[in-house]
């Protein structure tokens, strides 16, 4: 198994701390870095800035939003990262959610898998280096009725760039399946991943005539280790609120990926009634519901033994890269914790 990170600048003390972070990371072996755009700094440039910082370790994005560039603009960004940083760059793309793309952007979240499907369509053929027409629900160029004629890219992409996609929904990952060369999942049950996840992502690899091992499957969670019961227990307390928050505060009112991923997963009752009190106000009672089971199945929090019993179940389950959110209170505990998982996966993954 491969070992991976994602850093998103509101989730440092600075811009010197989370260079400093990723400068390390891959001096620890890091596979690969993806920097999240999220509702704060956008992907592209600091994936320029920590391309001319490091040697060895791919970077990506995770994610590049759809609807808030066009998909030529996303195909100018990856060929210029790629060929920046010599072959190191990754796309990943998401659809979001309705709350940040409709109420930051202003863009209609309306089709979310339609403009996915043509995006990536159209970003394949930019690639190719060919002159860009291209005729869709959500998307047409040259726009039709005025003087344009098909026009290529000055620039030609120097290196492969795979395609990863973010997905959540049945939909979503039956589209990754079939069109995309990676899969960044998040609030992952392996032990309920086959009905979840991976008969909708198989049954779009089949669509293309591929299979399971032409997917990169990169998994996400917290990494922090226990020393004891006792420290593990308020470990686990402290991150109730923000599962809440994944439960009831991510997207809108309606519409909440996560909440449905863990639906998916035994949890609807559960998820729906905090969805509920978050929603209402009742923060504290939202967060009351979540329950030990819950941190500890989609995260990798325990004991060193837990956690490396963790990883064997993810190993098994069908996941081909761990992406790693190292906790701790600054950056040396962040280290700590990262080379601690490394060294554990690494471990694991040659078993």
């Amino acid at each position: 198994m491969r070992t991976a990170t994602t850093v998103e600048a509101s989730g440092f003390g600075s811009w010197t701390e989370q260079r400093d972070f990723v400068v390390e990371a891959e001096k620890l072996g890091l596979d690969i870095c993806w920097v999240a755009e999220a509702w704060g700094s956008d992907a592209p440039s600091a994936l320029g800035y920590y391309a001319a910082r490091t040697e060895r370790m791919l970077l990506g994005s995770a994610v590049m939003q759809v609807g808030t560039r066009t998909p030529v603009a996303v195909a100018q960004t990856a060929i210029t990262v790629s060929n920046l940083s010599g072959g190191r760059f990754l796309l990943g793309l998401g659809a979001s959610g309705p709350q940040v793309i409709e109420g930051l952007h202003g863009v209609r979240f309306a089709r979310p898998l339609t403009r996915v499907r043509e995006t990536v369509e159209i970003v394949r053929r930019v690639l190719d280096g060919g002159k860009i027409s291209y005729s869709g629900t959500e998307f047409q160029i040259p726009l039709p009725g005025g003087e344009a004629v098909p026009m290529r890219l000055s620039l030609h992409a120097e290196h492969p760039i795979p395609i990863y996609l973010a997905a959540l929904s049945p939909a979503m990952l039956r589209l990754t399946g079939e069109v995309a060369d990676g899969w960044l999942g998040t609030s992952f049950v392996p032990e309920g991943a086959a009905d979840a996840y991976f008969a909708h992502l198989d049954a779009g690899l089949a669509r293309s005539g591929r299979i399971r091992a032409d997917l990169d499957v990169c998994q996400g969670a917290e990494v922090a280790f226990a020393p004891d019961e006792d420290a593990l227990s308020a470990m686990v307390a402290g991150r109730k609120k923000e599962l809440a928050f994944s439960l009831g505060g991510m997207g809108s009112a309606s519409t909440n990926f996560y909440n449905q991923a863990y639906s998916r997963q035994g949890w609807a009752e559960v998820a729906e009634e905090v969805r509920q009190r978050w929603q209402a106000g009742d923060r504290d009672g939202a967060v009351g519901l979540v329950t030990d089971e819950m941190v500890l199945a989609t995260t990798l929090i325990g004991t060193e033994d837990m956690v490396r019993r963790r990883l064997r179940v993810w190993r098994d389950a069908g996941v081909d890269t761990v992406r790693l959110y190292p906790a701790g209170e600054n950056l040396d505990a962040r280290l700590t914790t990262l080379a601690r998982a490394i060294g554990m996966v690494r471990d694991v993954g040659r078993v």
